[in-house]
């Protein structure tokens, strides 16, 4: 039995680096609807009711966007290429038969596609459909993207890759919940317990992908740093060559849009709770596919986190706001507001670390001392060799 039809009789609403998909076979408009269960999962229709994204803006940090699909036109406002790359637009190419925009044209109609066709009907409809999307291709600048969507009106931050992570990278996620955006980000799909970035910095909601029957992806870096989980198996996604092109797809990619999705539907209504009473709702309505198997996990559990989100209940229970960091592991102190640079002269910093000014004249100084020695070194052998020869030319 799916896990759709499972959670409908026990709960009475459905389950509801790199980049971090991986595309299977294409689909027709058609199939594509019908092949879309996580909406019937969530049961998207009822959902809709409570809301669909409007006013909300998600940012999308990922590798391109084909802003003319036929499923996302007029979804995107500005957004800003920290990927660099000639414009994000397409004309990189990953590998034969694969496009730079793939990855976040499938990511941007996960969470706010409208479809095409008699009253949108074929396609890919997006969990949060009436949101908008900031497109930002990155590459490696992930804390730099960051920051920027949080300064020009992101509610949400949606991060479907892992990278390797910089000075910045935490306290730009610091300072993205600070501010009151939502950010999520995918585990990975090593398999293995390592911990991968963005995920792993407070403040970041981890997700990972789950199946048609509420189990866990295999793949799923489990560690505990996974905090939800959301459907990420054979996902029909806006990619391919051209505006009409789709596919299947499993990974914690599309999971971590479909979070994204639902953290804009909360964010339309109950604007004025934190990134992580957000996070509470979230985590406080998600379920497992066996209720005998929540009797022996201890949640969170790191494979299950605390379970798969159910955006219907976490829209409709009457769930106190709870503390503004809610649940979940979140960042202390205040954020620094600018990027965090290594060495950076710290200025009035009495006893600034190592790096900046001090390091540098540190440097010149013991390598003007390595010279001085050399040079007397290269004196005193020119010296003796001076000498030698002088007593083999008299000898």
């Amino acid at each position: 039995m799916r896990v759709t039809r499972t959670l409908r009789a026990t709960v009475g609403a459905a389950l509801t680096g790199a980049l971090l998909l991986a595309s299977g076979g294409t689909a027709s408009a058609d199939q594509v609807r019908k092949g879309q269960w996580p909406l019937e999962a969530f049961g998207a229709q009822q959902l809709w009711k409570e809301a669909t994204g409007k006013g909300v803006t998600v940012a999308v940090l990922d590798s391109g966007f084909r802003q003319t699909h036929q499923d996302l036109t007029g979804q995107f406002v500005a957004g800003k290429n920290f990927a660099n790359t000639s414009a994000g637009d397409g004309t990189e190419k990953l590998s034969p038969g694969q496009d730079i925009r793939d990855h976040g044209t499938a990511m941007a109609a996960i969470i706010a596609g409208h479809g095409h066709g008699p009253g949108g009907s074929e396609g890919i409809k997006g969990l949060a459909p009436d949101a908008k999307i900031m497109p930002i291709p990155q590459y490696k600048n992930g804390a730099a993207a960051t920051r920027w969507a949080v300064d020009h009106g992101a509610d949400v931050i949606n991060m479907s890759f892992v990278e390797s992570p910089s000075a910045d990278t935490c306290a730009s996620i610091h300072y993205a919940v600070e501010k009151g955006v939502v950010v999520v980000a995918g585990v990975g799909n090593d398999g293995l317990p390592k911990k991968n970035y963005p995920a792993a910095c407070p403040g970041a909601i981890g997700v990972g992908s789950v199946d048609q029957y509420g189990e866990p992806d295999d793949a799923n870096n489990a560690n505990s740093t996974l905090d939800l989980l959301a459907p990420g198996m054979k996902i029909p996604v806006a990619m391919g060559k051209s505006d009409t092109d789709y596919r299947t797809a499993d990974g914690s990619s599309a999971a971590t849009a479909y979070v994204s999705a639902a953290a804009a539907l909360l964010k339309q209504k109950f604007p004025d709770l934190t990134p992580g009473q957000i996070a509470n709702r979230l985590v406080k309505t998600a379920g497992l596919a066996q209720a005998e198997k929540a009797k022996h996990l201890k949640l969170p559990d790191v494979h299950y986190g605390y379970g798969f989100i159910q955006p219907g209940p976490a829209l409709r229970r009457d769930i106190p706001a709870g503390p503004a960091a809610g649940p979940l592991p979140m960042p202390q102190g205040k954020a620094p507001q600018e990027a965090v640079v290594p060495g950076a002269d710290k200025g009035s910093d009495p006893n600034p670390p190592m790096g900046g000014k001090q390091t540098a004249l540190l440097i010149g100084g013991i390598a003007l001392g390595v010279l001085v020695v050399a040079g007397i070194v290269i004196g005193i052998v020119v010296s003796v060799r001076r000498r030698n020869s002088r007593n083999q030319a008299w000898g």
